[in-house]
């Protein structure tokens, strides 16, 4: 628990507790309404909503839920599971289940290695290779990269993991030409940023960024509530004049922002 949680703990009591013991809405939960777990899963987020629970603070364990809803611990358990999953908790063993701290942040400008900013924030970092292939540039993906058909390029798919939680998919087409070993790299032990850093010196790099809904296949790796937001940010990098590298990095809205800043020279 942070030193902030625990000192509103002693002047306002255990906030898992006043969450625990709050009114039950008569109307959550009922036959007809959303499954249990869903109804326990949003009394956690108007907590957090309404700043009964802040970031740091413990939420009701499996057995308060199990007492104030009726249900199950396999349904509580589930529903602390998904808000796991979806960053919004945190789960320390022996301690039960705590408010995720802010946002992590991403920096647009400067070209970071997600690795790095992750360890930076104190958190655990790791990487599943979800695909890492050679493949023939057809029409469209000639002409994003540049190319002529059947070209040689990598196509791979990563995620990233801060704390256990999913927090970007990156998808990226690379020029093989200029990154002979892409497909043979251990991407859990490195980073496609580092290796292409490494043998590809930026020279230019262009960003834009947008916001979408996802996909099932992305709402499932990320984690992703039904309605859930996503951003994604599309990265074409640069290396000795030709392109080396387009990739899509898309992340969880609403556990997720970007910043940017930069100093403009005067006249």
């Amino acid at each position: 628990m942070t030193a902030s949680a625990a000192k509103r703990t002693e002047s306002n009591g255990n906030p898992a507790e006043k969450v625990a013991k709050q009114p039950r809405d008569p109307e959550r939960g009922t036959a007809g309404d959303a499954p249990r777990y869903a109804a326990i899963k949003q009394f956690i987020h108007d907590a957090i909503k309404d700043g009964t629970l802040r970031s740091g603070d413990r939420v009701p364990s499996e057995a308060e839920l199990v007492a104030r809803f009726g249900v199950s611990r396999m349904t509580a358990n589930r529903a602390l599971r998904e808000l796991q999953s979806a960053g919004v908790l945190v789960r320390r063993a022996g301690s039960g289940s705590f408010v995720a701290e802010a946002k992590p942040i991403g920096h647009m400008i400067e070209i970071r290695n997600i690795a790095d900013e992750v360890r930076a924030r104190g958190h655990a970092y790791r990487a599943r290779v979800v695909l890492n292939e050679v493949v023939k540039a057809g029409g469209d993906t000639a002409a994003l990269m540049g190319v002529a058909a059947g070209t040689r390029l990598f196509h791979s798919v990563i995620v990233h993991h801060e704390a256990e939680f999913p927090i970007q998919i990156e998808e990226r087409i690379v020029l093989a030409s200029v990154a002979p070993d892409y497909a043979v790299t251990d991407f859990t032990h490195t980073t496609p940023n580092e290796y292409l850093t490494r043998i590809a010196p930026l020279e230019r790099v262009e960003h834009r960024v947008r916001a979408a809904m996802p996909d099932d296949p992305t709402r499932s790796l990320l984690g992703l509530e039904d309605g859930e937001p996503i951003l994604v940010m599309t990265r074409q990098t640069w290396s000795r004049g030709r392109l080396v590298s387009h990739a899509w990095l898309t992340h969880p809205a609403n556990r997720f922002e970007l910043s940017a800043s930069f100093s403009v020279a005067s006249d």
